[in-house]
């Protein structure tokens, strides 16, 4: 009764699309052009992702240190190694550009060595003066420019890991953006329309070949590539999948409705990221893309369930209705089971996930809406199928390959299982041997100048990514008193020790600086004043920076001079050493800095980042939790069985743990790329489960439940689908590898290897386990009346509603 009441309901379904055909295509129409209109309200991302809910301890202390000291990847850094620098057509022309940058209203101080102050005594104010390191009226005479380039590189060391590297004899300038524009589309216009056109002057007047980066530039070319990529990655995927399905089903017409169905669809997802406000960041940008990969495979669903109906009785009209009537439920069951496995990624309280799993659970459901409506009506008006679009059903390698898993199944089950133990173990050995990345850049496009620029700065100055240190000293002005400077110098000394960490700035850099000054700039003197100096350097090094705009203290004490700031800078490489660098920095911090006195916080976006990482990892593990329990409360509901449920998840878990430890063993790490992998590839390859498992249920009821006939069966109708499916869904995320984006590589090559390892063990572990267990899973009572039917009905059962209605 219950299988009648639901042919019914999908008759109906059925009837009403075939119906209105017209009002139907008019309402996705309308739908269309509405969701068209949002698309000026897309937004892109301006900042890299926060992957630490907002209440955390990690964030509230990075947000702590920004309400003191702003946004510190407000610094962009230009760099050359070039000694042409120092002739006088180069430096006129760097003057250029460095006095152009500064009159840009977007930047809010340039530090160069054309504009490069020094620190000189005025004993009648008692003061320290800010004078030109550079004669303007001597640039002219490469002599003095030469000396000019010896004096910076020996005898200012407050500006040594800041300006130049002594060493190799590496030259930057840095360059402050305004804070309030960092995370704005301003900031990414400044860059790519004004900032980098001048660096592209310099260079053609020149020949010199500059270095840039700084997180402000890093993000805005980053973002840059993400969007260019989103056309690649649609157009790819429409090509592949388009090639793929012609291939199968040999029908130009089928192909180009498939392709319009979720072109339509990949509009709609654009049109939703609008009217949700959501930002298209690395996971977003992708699921207009995963849209054409999951609506082609519900697409050859669908139309290969067409084909064998009107092959059985060559009737266009009845076959049309048939496919909604005896595949309805089953379909929306397994799209439901895809839209979980995303949308799971909803409970990991992190905005990023929360915002990709919403977004691309809602696109799953409406891509297979759109199959659901456009198809029947698309063939309602179309030719009926000719034999050529028929022979897909018979063709020799699908024949081929389904008599070897039929075999393999029949024959080798005791194999089967050796295999699966086998590839378990290695599994295991690979996961104990997986690293988790701490990398903020280890995902962006490592073929691009501007990676190349990074590692530039890596090599010369230590990194870009900056470790920050806040110190409370609970007192106002307290930064000031000799006693903090010498605690802040001996952790700096700490810091300096450090060997994955930069030289580390702070105002007792400053101090120092002003000591050096004070002794007519004798570098000898570049040190702390003792106990009998300070009274005098210290005032007037407070003296020299009052409300001054070149005030170089603003930036590492606050106003109040309560808050100080050390700033120290880290390689990329090393953020999987974050921990132990943090521990080892505490442990000094603690000693030098009671609590009762001060309050000492580590952060700044490396360490937010890696902690993040961290993180996500453990909610990666309750997410999958979460996506296990989902699909085993779905499966005990259509099939009130336990034994189901354990039978459902085991070949769907080798996959995962196979992919684990491939990872392992060939070092790639867990990182927010790859952890998403396990996540989105379970709640694809469960639909397989489910439909072989349904269709078993079907052939039971069909072959008086004989075991082995009715596995067999199953064979001839679910395993085309999930063959034609699966091989879509592998070169569908292959797609993604033509990123240039490591993450997106590792996403798509991962997802496709996992749902490759999913299709054959859902089409010989899955049967082989059915078959063992043939006794207690063949259980009538189980499978008579489910709770939720997603059985194909049989044409006897749809001709007795058809009769009725």
């Amino acid at each position: 009764m219950k299988k009648l009441l639901s042919i019914g309901f999908w008759e109906l379904i059925a009837r009403l699309i075939l119906r209105n055909r017209i009002a139907i295509l008019i309402g996705v129409l309308l739908i269309t052009v509405l969701f068209a209109l949002q698309w000026n309200k897309i937004k892109f991302t301006h900042t890299e992702a926060n992957l630490i809910p907002a209440d955390d301890k990690v964030n509230v202390d990075y947000n702590n240190f920004l309400d003191k000291f702003g946004e510190e990847g407000n610094l962009i850094i230009i760099a050359t190694k070039d000694k042409k620098l120092f002739t006088p057509q180069a430096f006129k022309a760097w003057e250029e550009m460095m006095t152009k940058i500064q009159s840009d209203k977007e930047v809010d101080l340039v530090i160069s060595i054309d504009n490069l102050k020094k620190l000189s005594k005025n004993d009648s104010i008692e003061s320290f003066e800010l004078k030109n390191l550079v004669d303007n009226s001597k640039i002219n005479n490469p002599k003095y420019l030469l000396s000019l380039r010896e004096d910076l590189l020996n005898n200012l060391p407050f500006y040594e890991g800041l300006l130049f590297n002594k060493k190799s004899g590496a030259i930057r300038s840095a360059i402050y953006l305004d804070k309030k524009i960092v995370n704005t589309k301003i900031r990414r216009d400044y860059v790519l329309f004004k900032l980098i056109p001048e660096i592209e002057k310099f260079e053609n007047k020149t020949g010199i070949d500059l270095r840039a980066s700084g997180m402000p530039y890093i993000r805005t070319l980053n973002a840059k590539t993400i969007i260019d990529e989103i056309g690649l990655f649609i157009g790819a995927a429409l090509l592949i999948t388009g090639l793929i399905f012609f291939f199968f089903f040999r029908s130009f017409r089928a192909t180009l409705i498939s392709l319009i169905i979720v072109i339509i669809g990949v509009m709609w997802s654009f049109g939703l990221l609008g009217l949700l406000g959501y930002e298209i960041t690395v996971l977003t940008a992708l699921v207009p893309t995963l849209v054409i990969v999951i609506g082609i495979p519900n697409c050859i669903f669908l139309i290969n369930k067409y084909h064998q109906e009107y092959a059985k009785h060559s009737n266009k009209a009845k076959a049309l209705q048939r496919v909604i009537t005896k595949t309805g439920t089953a379909t929306l069951m397994t799209n439901i089971t895809t839209a979980l496995g995303f949308a799971t990624f909803i409970a990991t309280n992190n905005t990023l996930l929360v915002e990709f799993g919403v977004i691309t659970s809602i696109n799953i459901l409406a891509i297979y809406l759109l199959c659901l409506l456009i198809l029947p009506i698309f063939f309602s008006y179309t030719p009926a199928p000719i034999p050529r679009h028929l022979g897909h059903l018979e063709r020799e390698y699908l024949t081929a390959f389904f008599r070897w898993i039929v075999n393999t199944v029949k024959y080798n089950r005791v194999s089967v299982y050796g295999v699966a133990l086998s590839l378990l173990i290695i599994g295991m050995i690979g996961i104990h041997r997986i690293k988790i990345s701490g990398s903020i850049i280890e995902d962006m496009p490592k073929k691009t100048a501007f990676f190349d620029d990074i590692r530039f700065f890596e090599k010369e100055f230590d990194g870009v990514m900056p470790l920050e240190i806040m110190i409370d000293t609970k007192r106002k002005k307290g930064v000031m008193k000799l006693s903090t400077l010498k605690r802040m110098e001996e952790l700096q000394e700490t810091i300096g020790e450090i060997p994955e960490l930069s030289k580390p700035l702070s105002v007792v850099n400053l101090v120092k600086y002003s000591k050096q000054a004070y002794y007519n700039g004798n570098p000898e003197y570049y040190e702390l004043p003792t106990s009998q100096e300070q009274s005098f350097i210290l005032s007037y090094a407070k003296n020299a920076t009052k409300n001054s705009k070149e005030n170089l203290m603003k930036s590492y004490v606050d106003s109040t001079g309560q808050y100080a700031r050390i700033t120290a800078f880290i390689k990329d490489e090393n953020g999987e050493k974050m921990d132990a660098i943090e521990a080892q920095i505490r442990a000094k911090a603690d000693k030098l800095f009671p609590p009762s006195k001060y309050e000492v916080i580590i952060t700044g976006k490396p360490s937010v980042f890696q902690k993040g990482t961290k993180y996500l990892l453990d909610n990666l593990l309750s997410s999958l939790l979460m996506a296990f329990g989902l699909t085993a409360g779905l499966v005990a509901i259509m099939f009130r069985s336990i034994k189901m449920v354990l039978v459902s998840i085991i070949p769907n878990l080798l996959p995962l743990l196979m992919t684990a430890g491939l990872m392992g063993f060939l070092d790639i790490p867990l990182k927010p790329s790859t952890i998403l992998v396990f996540g989105i590839a379970f709640g694809m390859s469960v639909d397989d489960t489910l439909r072989f498992l349904a269709q078993y249920r079907m052939e039971l009821s069909r072959n008086d439940w004989k075991i082995k006939k009715s596995v067999f069966a199953t064979f001839d109708d679910a395993g085309i689908s999930m063959f034609y499916t699966s091989i879509v869904l592998f070169f569908g995320f292959s797609v993604f590898m033509l990123s240039s984006f490591g993450g997106t590589v590792a996403l798509g090559g991962l997802v496709a290897l996992t749902l490759s390892f999913g299709m054959l063990s859902n089409l010989v572990l899955l049967p082989s386990l059915v078959l063992s267990l043939n006794r207690t899973l063949a259980n009538e009572q189980e499978f008579i009346k489910p709770t939720i039917d997603i059985l194909e009905p049989t044409d006897e059962e749809v001709d007795a509603v058809e009769k009725k209605d």
